[in-house]
């Protein structure tokens, strides 16, 4: 049995946030407890529905922006602000885990605070609703891009819906291995979304390579802990001879089976995409010398007709821009 702790943050949350929220919302009983049908999102047609609506409205309004050729949106001041929100919601959410999951730990282990069904107190259920109901918030983040005329890439939109998929999945399996994944996630989306907000004012931020690196060592250390829970279960499940710490519950196999599929496939994502960003020594060396080309062909021609260049000349040339879209354009 868990011995009592303190927990200010939680306690002002639940003091403060009844009062700011309408009645229906600070008050609501299925947003305390998970209860199928009335906790919002909590059914999964009302999760397909949502994702069908997510999809329909930024793809849809891209479609009508090039249709129309509708130009972007000036929505700074909103985006800095929803930037700002998201940071502080998820430093407010990360301190009010730690401060339940923290005690868990230190009395019983590590192995407990994943492991154990008691680990799935009425706290952390609670919390586990907020984040999960942050997840269908983030989405926003996609129609500000569309909106902005921003490129929408697959990593971005397939990362918000399928982190909601994962969230309910969890929520249904009762899985207590959820706070690792779900504490090392708000610890990066408290950066994140504080360097969005500070880029958006122009206000200088050399994080965006340590933000990804971030978000490549958190899928890291979730796949390690979620493997290692993952095997536990089936093990147990399945009533299998192989070796075995001790058992990792969870009400349905599904809950288990998704979050494997889905942080796995995060994490490829990423790599795929820090490579792509951040690994450019060819790309760059090609452009060099694709950039010296013209000038020593146009050398070489005047050379043969005869021809001097003034002595700017080569100066001048090297301000050219070597895009093909604006050398066609001079």
């Amino acid at each position: 049995m868990l011995a009592a702790h303190a927990s200010p943050v939680y306690d002002t949350l639940s003091a403060v946030l009844p009062r700011v929220l309408p009645a229906f919302l600070g008050r609501n009983e299925a947003l305390v407890r998970w209860i199928p049908g009335q906790t919002p999102w909590s059914t999964a047609p009302a999760v397909a529905a949502t994702g069908a609506i997510y999809l329909t409205v930024i793809h849809g309004g891209r479609a009508l922006q090039k249709r129309f050729g509708l130009k972007p949106l000036q929505i700074k001041g909103i985006f800095v602000a929803h930037n700002i929100m998201l940071s502080l919601m998820s430093g407010l959410l990360l301190a009010a885990f730690l401060e339940e999951i923290i005690p868990i730990w230190s009395q019983h282990g590590f192995y407990h605070a994943i492991c154990a069904r008691e680990s799935w107190t009425p706290t952390m259920e609670t919390l586990y609703i907020i984040n999960y109901m942050m997840k269908y918030l983030e989405l926003i983040d996609t129609v500000f891009m569309m909106l902005k005329g921003k490129p929408m890439p697959f990593l971005h939109v397939y990362h918000h819906s399928a982190t909601a998929l994962l969230c309910f999945s969890q929520l249904l399996g009762k899985t207590s291995v959820s706070w690792v994944v779900i504490t090392l996630n708000l610890f990066v989306h408290l950066i994140m979304y504080a360097y969005y907000a500070l880029t958006t004012l122009r206000i200088p931020c050399p994080w965006k390579r340590a933000v990804t690196t971030m978000q490549i060592v958190q899928f890291i250390l979730d796949l390690s802990i979620v493997y290692f829970a993952t095997w536990e279960f089936f093990t147990t499940y399945f009533n299998s001879s192989l070796p075995q710490w001790g058992h990792c519950p969870a009400a349905v196999p599904h809950a288990a089976i998704s979050g494997v599929i889905i942080l796995s496939s995060y994490l490829l994502l990423f790599i795929s995409f820090y490579a792509r960003t951040y690994n450019k020594p060819a790309k760059r060396a090609a452009a060099r010398v694709a950039e010296k080309q013209p000038l020593l062909a146009e050398k070489s021609q005047g050379s043969a007709t005869g021809h001097l260049r003034p002595p700017h000349a080569d100066h001048d040339a090297r301000k050219r821009p070597t895009t093909p879209q604006l050398e066609h354009a001079i």
